[in-house]
């Protein structure tokens, strides 16, 4: 069991929807958190203040251009989404620096897989792995049995690293 927490965290929110940034905060209760609701708030956000990680939707606030300024800055970067919900947004979330790459249907999960991303980091470790492990099935459920089979070498390189 790992004794990595979330506790005092500065997190960043990003979602154009209020509902889900007000389920975050309560989810992330013991963090610090900081909410965003579109791309130029975040943007800002992102270039003056610092945070341990953040938290960005896909779709609404242009979460990908958002990636590339938390990238810049070494801010641990978690992609949510629910309508960019496919394997090409899981490998274009990994190859654009993210952490992991969360379905909104399992944000109630949140903050485990934050501290599956801190864990790694602090062993040196591939956060993709536990990534994985805990989501793959829901992927076979999601996108069927196969849905990582196309680009086999990619996605065995990408959790295995």
């Amino acid at each position: 069991m790992s004794n990595i927490s979330l506790e005092n965290k500065k997190i960043l929110i990003v979602d154009d929807e209020p509902d889900v940034l007000d389920s975050l905060e309560e989810l992330l209760d013991m963090c610090t958190t900081t909410r965003a609701q579109n791309f130029e708030e975040a943007h800002h956000l992102l270039e003056t203040q610092n945070f341990d990680m953040a938290i960005l939707d896909i779709m609404g606030v242009d979460g990908y251009q958002l990636l590339e300024t938390a990238k810049k800055k070494n801010i641990l970067t978690v992609m949510l989404t629910a309508h960019a919900l496919s394997p090409e947004n899981i490998k274009k979330s990994y190859l654009g620096g993210a952490c992991s790459y969360i379905p909104k249907e399992e944000m109630i999960n949140i903050e485990t897989f934050l501290i599956d991303v801190l864990t790694a980091e602090k062993q040196g470790k591939n956060p993709w792995t536990s990534w994985y492990k805990r989501l793959a099935s829901f992927c076979d459920e999601k996108f069927g049995p196969d849905w990582d089979k196309d680009e086999k070498e990619f996605w065995e390189k990408m959790i295995y690293y």
